[in-house]
């Protein structure tokens, strides 16, 4: 059974947007595009490098893929342009997309339904970069196996963020944190099942604390 292997650089403030360069995404009047340039340094490198170091296909949504076919094919040498270059590159997308870029596969209809046979199937893993519309899909419906965070010390206020509504109420695992020279907080995770709750509430509840859950039940019932 393949993975799907979400790695997405966020702000401090979850936004996802245009990480790469000014033209990415400027949807919405998002004007800080190529925002992760200046933070990189060698153990960002070597975090990416390891991450790619294993076999795997690419799956992407129609805007990324976009961007990759457009960059990717015309790179000459580049190590990373040969990998792109010869492996499988799904696309899922809801309108038409060129996919001439060798190697890849298209997929539509019932997206869901389709990732989930595709995950079924032998091959390498599966791995997710950008694509913010379908990180949402898989996100709502717990397709994601492991999600590579890599936290940027900076903050927008606006644009498109990791988690949005629909998101799955899912516990997460650590399994590895790394923190860059210019700051930036490389973490990995896996889904943990369900979320564990508990209390640090005593059993003694005072009658203040009774008021207080009574006035908050009253204003979310609209009484």
């Amino acid at each position: 059974m393949r993975k799907i292997i979400v790695t997405t650089f966020m702000s401090m403030d979850g936004v996802l947007q245009a990480p790469g360069g000014p033209e990415e995404d400027p949807s919405g009047q998002f004007k800080w595009g190529g925002w992760t340039f200046h933070f990189q340094d060698e153990q960002t490198g070597d975090k990416m490098r390891q991450i790619m170091s294993k076999p795997f296909d690419l799956l992407l949504g129609r805007r990324t893929y976009e961007i990759f076919s457009a960059y990717w094919p015309y790179q000459g040498n580049h190590p990373i342009a040969e990998k792109f270059n010869s492996i499988r590159k799904y696309v899922v997308a809801t309108t038409p997309v060129d996919t001439s870029w060798q190697h890849s596969i298209l997929i539509e209809g019932d997206v869901v339904s389709e990732l989930k046979k595709l995950k079924e199937e032998d091959g390498p893993d599966l791995l997710v970069h950008g694509s913010s519309r379908l990180v949402q899909t898989l996100l709502a419906n717990r397709l994601v196996d492991e999600l590579y965070t890599w936290i940027y010390p900076i903050t927008f206020g606006k644009g498109k963020k990791l988690f949005q509504e629909g998101t799955q109420a899912v516990q997460w695992k650590l399994t590895d944190t790394t923190i860059s020279t210019t700051g930036v907080i490389m973490a990995s995770y896996v889904p943990e099942g369900e979320i564990k709750t508990g209390s640090f509430v005593q059993d003694n509840v005072s009658k203040a604390e009774m008021a207080r859950r009574e006035k908050l039940a009253r204003e979310h019932s609209g009484k």
